[in-house]
């Protein structure tokens, strides 16, 4: 656990210079929250892995759900490792997961690794390197249910990434039925929402956004959820969505998705 009796810790992050900091959660017992640069990045509870606390993970989560009959194991591939929260969701929801992480920052994860460690029983392999790079490094038959890509973290980001080119990439890497889940964070305007939602439509059959209500009305920056399937969106997986949350939450899709990805 972080420190003597749950204390704060820090790390030095030598590739982007900042310094990152586990400390306990104040109002639950067993979590923890993980900062970097002073701003909150993940939140974890170890003792409940199966409850996520932000709510743009638990949006993630569920569309995790819905990719595999529930509780059957899944391969998955986590570019953007944080706390590794998805991962420890999906051990404790589908046991038996073999799971692949990439980080880039080798100090971070082995610092989450040590002061936070896995649940038993985790499959996980880690890989430190840039997303698209790493992604072409891993073994050539290699396919995954779900790809979940979360470093994007404000209006800008890497070219190299953002785009189609790698969303095709990222697709050749899905299993049949396998869904892309992006996490783009972004201002009002949904600049890069709008650039990922055309993006992720040249490279997928079909995609969804998924968030709460207001951040579609570009009144607050926030989390939206993009979703890459490789059929038609599954008019199911709206109402599901909708009914999980957290409320209110809105998902668009088909030509409700054109009026913000155009």
């Amino acid at each position: 656990m972080p420190g003597p009796g749950g204390a704060r810790s820090t790390r030095f992050l030598r590739t982007t210079g900042q310094h990152a900091a586990i400390e306990p959660d104040a109002f639950t017992d067993g979590a923890y929250v993980l900062s970097i640069g002073g701003a909150e990045q993940s939140h974890v509870n170890l003792t409940h892995p199966e409850e996520i606390f932000y709510e743009y993970l638990r949006r993630i989560g569920h569309v995790v759900d819905l990719a595999t009959p529930a509780g059957q194991p899944i391969t998955s591939l986590h570019l953007g490792a944080g706390a590794l929260t998805l991962a420890r969701y999906i051990q404790a929801t589908r046991p038996g997961s073999p799971q692949y992480a990439v980080e880039l920052e080798r100090e971070l994860l082995d610092y989450v690794l040590q002061q936070l460690p896995l649940p038993a029983g985790t499959d996980l392999y880690t890989v430190i390197g840039d997303a698209r790079e790493s992604l072409a490094t891993l073994p050539a038959e290699l396919r995954f249910d779900v790809v979940i890509l979360d470093i994007f973290s404000g209006p800008e980001a890497p070219e190299h990434i953002a785009c189609t080119g790698f969303y095709e990439e990222a697709r050749a890497r899905l299993a049949p039925g396998g869904v892309l889940i992006v996490n783009v964070g972004d201002e009002p305007a949904l600049t890069l929402v709008r650039s990922q939602v055309a993006a992720m439509r040249r490279a997928m059959t079909d995609v969804a956004a998924f968030a709460e209500t207001g951040m579609f009305a570009g009144r607050y920056p926030g989390n939206i959820i993009l979703i890459g399937t490789q059929t038609p969106w599954p008019g199911g997986w709206t109402a599901e969505l909708t009914a999980r949350g957290p409320h209110p939450a809105t998902v668009l899709a088909g030509v409700d998705l054109d009026r913000i990805g155009g």
